[in-house]
């Protein structure tokens, strides 16, 4: 059987959790999400976690609370999936792609500086693969210029910055808690605030725009309240929250061994010709949800492992090309060779000892 790239873990206490919420018939939003966003907080250092009902709806609603509208500009890399740029769309504002690191894959804070308009309103930086971007030079642009950072860190739980939790360190952090990603509610999200003021917005607009902390059923039955502005149905229902539940617990126990895994391959791969695997940074924890490298020949390196039983994948390209960004830019030279040469071999929770030495010896027996 071949070696998949991702994994899904589910908890063995995950029957257990979700069967509890399902035999109280309570399944929409209620104490499990609550529960859920208070075990993000106290066990990976997120600020105010609203939880979501995906990672898209968590970056969509970081930008409505930017205030990103109509004819402004938010700076991203191409690099990342197209959800990074689609919730952009979405607001009718424009996507300006800044180049990234073609030794990381990040975003890099000099393209980001050059790219800056009167029009630009929100940096939207990812952590390809886990792997923190330079959160500091890119805060530094963003108050010289008087904008909003909105971190897309789908692949970025429990990952750390200089000894901080991303999730509390920019004024909007997005995490996925979709089937592959560390830890999964089935689908789901969610958006860190640093500011208290915004996590009690994003509460509100999550379940239409309807607060229903201060709203109380009249007599006749129904809520009283009145909708300020355009709000969604975002919110998370307590079945998947139940599910995250299960899954949060072990996590620091899997991610640990996650990173045991990127560490021996480091080691076992990187003086092989061929083969560059992507930096890392020494002030930086990588939450290892991806195992990339850069190799020569590509397809014929992939065409080999899969002889082998080892998938390998670039996992995504950059999303420049599409049509619904204006197509292909020719400013993004980092980018252009990183498409050309990015890859990545499995590394997730379903790992052993043993597949992750047949991973080792699939590589190195050429290609």
């Amino acid at each position: 059987m071949k070696i998949p790239i991702f994994n899904t873990y589910i908890s063995p206490k995950a029957n257990e959790y979700v069967s509890r919420v399902l035999e109280s018939t309570y399944l929409s939003e209620g104490v499990k999400v609550k529960e859920f966003e208070s075990q993000l907080t106290s066990r990976l250092g997120w600020v105010n976690p609203i939880a979501v009902n995906s990672g898209t709806s968590a970056l969509h609603l970081a930008l409505v609370l930017a205030g990103i509208e109509a004819g402004d500009e938010v700076i991203c890399p191409a690099q990342t999936f197209v959800a990074t740029g689609l919730v952009v769309l979405q607001q009718k504002a424009t996507v300006i792609f800044a180049d990234i690191q073609y030794e990381s894959g990040n975003i890099d804070p000099k393209s980001i500086e050059k790219k800056v308009t009167k029009k630009t309103k929100a940096i939207m930086p990812v952590h390809w693969g886990g792997a923190p971007c330079d959160m500091d030079e890119i805060g530094a642009i963003a108050d010289a210029y008087d904008l909003t950072v909105v971190e897309d860190a789908a692949h970025a739980t429990g990952a750390t910055y200089k000894g901080r939790p991303v999730g509390s360190i920019s004024q909007f952090t997005c995490f996925s808690f979709q089937a592959i990603k560390h830890i999964t509610t089935g689908d789901g999200g969610a958006v860190c605030c640093l500011d208290k003021s915004d996590a009690e917005q994003a509460f509100v607009k999550r379940w239409f725009g309807i607060d229903r902390a201060h709203s109380q059923p009249s007599i006749l039955g129904e809520r009283q309240y009145d909708i300020a502005s355009i709000g969604y149905k975002y919110h998370m229902n307590d079945y998947a929250a139940a599910l995250g539940l299960a899954n949060l617990e072990g996590f620091a126990e899997r991610l640990a061994r996650r990173r045991k895994i990127a560490s021996y391959y480091r080691n076992a791969l990187g003086s092989i010709d061929g083969i560059r695997p992507f930096i890392t940074s020494s002030d930086r924890e990588s939450a290892e949800w991806l195992f990339g490298m850069h190799v020569e020949r590509r397809n014929d390196f992939i065409r080999a492992l899969q002889s082998r039983e080892v998938t390998a994948s670039v996992v995504h390209l950059g999303i420049d090309h599409n049509s619904c960004f204006g197509g292909r830019r020719r400013d993004l030279p980092n980018q252009d060779k990183f498409n050309e040469t990015q890859v990545h071999i499995p590394i997730h929770d379903g790992l052993t000892d043993e597949t992750v030495a047949t991973v080792v010896a699939a590589v190195k027996a050429g290609w």
